[in-house]
């Protein structure tokens, strides 16, 4: 028999396992990898009906795992596309494109329709019956006004897995209060783990955006199991407000199970001196993650050539050491401001008795040796922009390894392509659609 997919497809060619529906294939793809995959979601097709940041994560890491997606815009297109600067830094690139968007659109194609055209909303819903995955991000109640709620969709397709990103999730008195990162972080607590205790929340970056891409992205995945384990399809949904939470991971569970949430502090009062950061000669700064500090003391001392500071009563162990952090970390401070980081490095490199790192920022990172090896950040030859460096998803697989195939797709560049190609349309009727205003 043929696979539910090759059916739905009707890619009888496609070579699917006829019991378990996985895709076919030998030989080699470089030194690992088999041929012609472009990776483990290789055959998966998503439809992604996301903007700005949170829904294009989640999708866009889908296709890093090799899922065909197919971002669908209104004939405006995703505002992402309109971003002109980011926290005052500008990401207008050259082309009339801008950094923001092609960071998290890559791997996509692009078509642009008018959905609240009844015969848009017919490409949609023919686009939905031939795919997998169908993503959205819009606030609670948009998408079923449109037509595209998970129950209309289902009828479509029956064995869609439909993931969902909200602000605050799917129910509760403000299942359809509207959303951004901040309001999000704001409400999870997370404005409240960094910087001194001064009752002042601090910005942590915008991070519920990609947190909670993750986890919608996570989400899907679990769907897709259960769909070829279990034979059904459904709903997933991921949100700002539980994402954020869940990373605040051992610092809630703690807090829930205690009522004592662990402290924030500045770094001259570090409860633990060999957990935190020390500034070098050359401006660079220096950690230290070492947790269990009555056994990394001894090491610490011999290593930065301080033994005297053994013989000091007020850090004799780990409780003392916390009573005299101020006055050990002024020591550290006046220690390490001596040498420059890479000294200090030399001294360290190969000490397994130390846990340390160099404090980098991100212009630093397309040179470290381990990113580098990792394939974290991976060159590509931009149509637009040229050669430039561009961040892959940090997951590797032996035999089915990610690879970065495309850039962001242009506003409806691949209109004409999905409908011809994909849903059977053609060309008469593609000129008739684009007189009517539904398509660009």
């Amino acid at each position: 028999m043929n696979c539910a997919r090759c059916e739905r497809e009707n890619r009888l060619d496609a070579k699917f396992c006829d019991a378990c529906g996985s895709r076919l294939s030998s030989g080699s793809n470089g030194s690992n990898g088999l041929s012609g995959i472009t990776g483990p979601l290789d055959g998966i097709r998503v439809v992604d009906w996301t903007m700005w940041q949170f829904g294009p994560v989640s999708t866009m890491m889908l296709a890093d795992l090799g899922a065909e997606v197919i971002k669908v815009e209104s004939l405006d297109g995703d505002l992402g596309r309109q971003f002109n600067r980011v926290a005052g830094a500008s990401s207008v690139l050259p082309g009339g494109i801008n950094s923001y968007f092609e960071c998290l659109n890559r791997q996509k194609k692009s078509i642009a329709i008018d959905l609240k055209n009844p015969k848009g909303l017919e490409v949609m819903c023919k686009l939905v019956a031939k795919s997998d995955v169908f993503v959205e991000n819009f606030r609670n109640g948009v998408a079923e006004r449109l037509g595209l709620g998970y129950d209309d969709l289902v009828k479509h397709n029956p064995m869609i897995v439909y993931g969902a990103a909200t602000g605050y999730g799917a129910k509760g008195p403000d299942a359809n209060k509207p959303a951004f990162a901040l309001t999000g972080e704001s409400r999870s607590g997370s404005l409240f783990w960094a910087g001194p205790d001064d009752g002042i929340p601090y910005s942590v970056g915008g991070m519920a955006d990609q947190i909670a891409g993750i986890m919608l992205s996570y989400g899907v995945l679990g769907g897709l199991v259960a769909r070829e384990r279990l034979g059904f399809g459904q709903k997933v949904d991921a949100s700002h407000l539980g994402s954020v939470m869940w990373l605040g991971g051992m610092r809630y569970g703690m807090a829930l199970v205690t009522n004592n949430a662990p402290a924030r502090t500045d770094r001259s009062m570090a409860r633990n001196p060999l957990w935190n950061y020390y500034k070098c000669e050359d401006g660079k700064w220096i950690a230290f993650s070492m947790n269990q500090s009555d056994r990394y003391w001894p090491f610490i001392c011999k290593a930065i050539d301080r033994t005297d500071l053994l013989e000091d009563e007020r850090f004799g162990s780990m409780d003392s050491r916390t009573e005299y952090r101020e006055e050990l970390v002024a020591v550290l401070d006046e220690i390490f401001i001596t040498r420059a980081r890479e000294e200090w490095a030399e001294l360290f490199t190969g000490n397994e008795d130390i846990i340390w790192e160099r404090v980098q920022d991100v212009f630093d990172l397309p040179s470290d040796p381990q990113v580098i090896a990792n394939n974290y950040i991976v060159d590509f030859d931009h149509p637009v922009v040229g050669p430039s460096k561009w961040l892959q998803t940090p997951l590797g697989y032996n035999k089915t390894p990610l690879s970065t195939r495309k850039m962001a797709p242009a506003h409806g560049e691949n209109t004409e392509e999905i409908l011809i190609e994909t849903l059977g349309y053609t060309w008469d009727d593609i000129t008739t659609l684009q007189n009517e205003g539904v398509i660009l």
